[in-house]
């Protein structure tokens, strides 16, 4: 399999050595696609002084998560590879994740994205997004068989996604400009029938720190979700209009009642914000229950 690894950079430098070297060492070959949203540091510079085999592109100002994965992703289907592999700029790979993932992709034709297990920095413990998704607590209750395990969901630090699934799917939907647009293409692939999996032998590691979250963060969290729900093609949609609009708006009167205004309106704003996107929300819901590369 003809597989392109695609990495969107944002100020690289701090994690560019550990990254781009275990692609290198991967013991499945893989091109190599940087996908650049502006650096402010010399990711640039030591990119095409230290690491030559990598293609760049520098985008002319921050496009975002899924926008510039949208733009690898377009390029490996006009170029006809086999898979792509999203990975994160913070985040490197275990020399045999590649070809575990090929073995599996081969196998079925089931699996939307494969994934390795997700470890933090230090390859010590599970990345905590990762245990929560999957309900796996502590690496020692990881199985030892190399078989895919379905998962209701897992981020998209490391994604191999066979290209027929880019085919039928698409890339990430507009409608999330930097949180939500993993989440939004699990719920899409699961309506065009395809799983999401990780297996239990293999490692990435995402040097990310799991810290509390603002209040403003949990706001924009619940804004997220809302929307997701609101996008989901799982649901039809004025199923999908209660779990979101109708939700948020439940969500304050819950607030108002238990005295807390503020954030009553909070969540009042996040369901008028979802209700003034109502005609885009179900213009891409039509677009994306068909079989089409949307977006790309």
């Amino acid at each position: 399999m003809k597989i392109l690894t695609i990495i969107v950079s944002y100020n690289f430098e701090k994690w560019m050595n550990r990254c781009l070297s275990s692609l290198q060492q991967s013991d499945y070959p893989t091109d190599v696609l940087i996908i650049d949203n502006h650096s402010q540091d010399d990711t640039l510079e030591h990119l095409k002084k230290s690491y030559p085999f990598a293609r760049v592109i520098a985008n002319k100002t921050n496009q975002g998560f899924g926008k510039a994965n949208n733009i690898g992703m377009k390029l490996a289907l006009k170029e006809k590879y086999d898979a792509v592999f999203l990975l994160n700029q913070d985040a490197w790979i275990g020399t045999n994740v590649l070809r575990e993932c090929v073995n599996i992709c081969t196998q079925s034709t089931q699996w939307g994205i494969i994934s390795p297990v997700h470890l933090n920095g230090k390859g010590t413990k599970l990345d905590h997004g990762f245990a929560a998704y999957t309900g796996i607590k502590d690496i020692s209750q990881l199985p030892h068989h190399s078989s895919c395990i379905e998962a209701h969901f897992i981020n998209a630090a490391f994604w191999f996604i066979p290209i027929s699934v880019l085919q039928t799917i698409g890339g990430f939907s507009p409608l999330f400009q930097h949180y939500g647009e993993d989440r939004d293409f699990v719920n899409r692939l699961f309506f065009h029938h395809y799983h999401i999996g990780y297996i239990p032998t293999v490692f990435g590691f995402h040097d990310r720190e799991h810290r509390p979250g603002s209040r403003d963060l949990f706001f924009r969290t619940e804004y997220v979700y809302l929307l997701s729900e609101y996008a989901n093609i799982n649901y039809p949609y004025i199923h999908a209009f209660a779990y979101s609009v109708l939700a948020g708006l439940k969500k304050a009167i819950r607030s108002a009642l238990k005295g807390k205004i503020r954030e009553m309106w909070q969540y009042i704003k996040i369901s008028g914000s979802l209700l003034k996107q109502s005609i885009t929300v179900y213009s891409i819901r039509k677009q994306t229950i068909k079989d089409y590369p949307n977006f790309l």
